[in-house]
């Protein structure tokens, strides 16, 4: 991509940047809360491309500034320096035009969200439900090490430890634009601690990460969710037990169901239960446009297709490869510890190139 048709393209972002910095501004807007919002992210998405766009206009200038002294300056020594300035110069355009065409990708707009992320155990009974729970050590983990929140929103646990299901709320900076690459089944081959011959097995559990939809997002209309109410089971203290404190939630046009018990109060299992259904609604659509994205890339990375073996964690071997970008990393045991900031930058760097292609197409 040449020089002229990158200030075209950051010539017509700062446009809508300053367009976008009057309309947040404007009163009307401001009485649209949704729209402000949706202005305001917009906005901040923005800043970091008109950062680059005047540091890269500065580089132009500075070095049409050192030609112009080469061009005209008959003095040695000045001409050395302006012609050492040039040099430095024009190495830096091409890494700033790299990072710009990657800031001018049209970036997913869910990225910033808040994430759901869903781990149930596949094929392989018992070992699977481990897996399952060896997993969400893993995320648990990993999110630790990045700052973030997480709160288990429910689980059932498997009959030999690990988990059937559980399901997690993790908040933070960027929380679904990162763990969106762990949508997928992930395989393990191992020996199982149940199996007295020493063979190994392979077991699976699948990942779903949602990113979470936020009050703006979906309109639920009143009349089309049947909520119910019963006694909590499990933990929780007598008073969980015994009062009709547990929700679920019918939507009725989509069938889905969401059900809520871990709190003692009846509101605030609701409030929970409803912030659910709205992420639930929404990856609904988001799975779409995820579905229009995948028939457009040769790679997997990030579409969304729960259905696809993305990742084999073999014991063995001390390997994790991901198959999505034929990876192959022999350090199995800080993966599962956690460390898995390398294969999401890979992942990254993947979908990034990708992305490159489409834009530029």
């Amino acid at each position: 991509m040449g020089k002229n048709l990158i200030l075209d393209k950051l010539e017509g972002v700062k446009e809508r940047f300053q367009e976008v910095g009057r309309l947040i501004t404007d009163p009307e807007t401001i009485s649209d809360m949704k729209r402000y919002v949706k202005l305001n992210k917009e906005y901040k998405d923005l800043e970091p491309i008109i950062q680059a766009y005047d540091e890269y206009t500065n580089v132009l200038s500075n070095i049409q500034s050192a030609k112009d002294i080469l061009g005209e300056e008959k003095d040695p020594e000045m001409r050395e320096m302006a012609k050492e300035e040039l040099d430095e110069l024009l190495e830096k355009v091409t890494p700033m035009e790299e990072r710009i065409q990657l800031l001018l990708i049209p970036k997913d707009p869910e990225d910033d969200k808040n994430a759901l992320m869903e781990i149930r155990a596949g094929t392989g009974g018992d070992e699977a439900s481990i897996f399952a729970g060896d997993l969400q050590r893993m995320y648990m983990k990993y999110a630790e090490s990045r700052g973030w929140k997480v709160e288990i929103e429910r689980f059932t646990e498997g009959t030999a430890g690990g988990f059937k299901e559980i399901v997690l709320k993790v908040a933070g900076n960027g929380v679904y634009g990162t763990l969106k690459y762990e949508s997928g089944v992930h395989r393990v081959q191992r020996v199982p601690q149940t199996e007295t011959q020493g063979r190994v097995h392979t077991s699976a559990a699948s990942v779903a990460v949602l990113p979470e939809a936020e009050e703006f997002d979906v309109e639920i209309k009143p009349d089309e969710v049947r909520k119910d109410t019963y006694c909590s089971s499990g933990p929780g203290g007598q008073s969980v037990n015994t009062t009709y404190s547990a929700i679920r939630l019918t939507h009725i046009p989509s069938g889905i169901v969401v059900t809520c018990q871990d709190q003692k109060s009846q509101l605030k299992n609701l409030d929970k239960a409803m912030a659910e259904l709205r992420t639930r609604l929404y990856d609904l659509e988001h799975q779409k446009y995820l579905a229009e994205i995948s028939s457009k890339r040769k790679t997997m990375v990030s579409t969304g297709d729960r259905s696809a073996k993305i990742r084999t964690y073999n014991y063995p071997q001390g390997r994790v490869t991901d198959h999505r970008i034929n990876l192959t990393m022999y350090n199995l045991q800080a993966v599962l510890n956690g460390d898995i900031q390398e294969l999401i930058d890979k992942l990254q760097m993947a979908e990034n190139a990708e992305r490159l292609k489409e834009n530029v197409a």
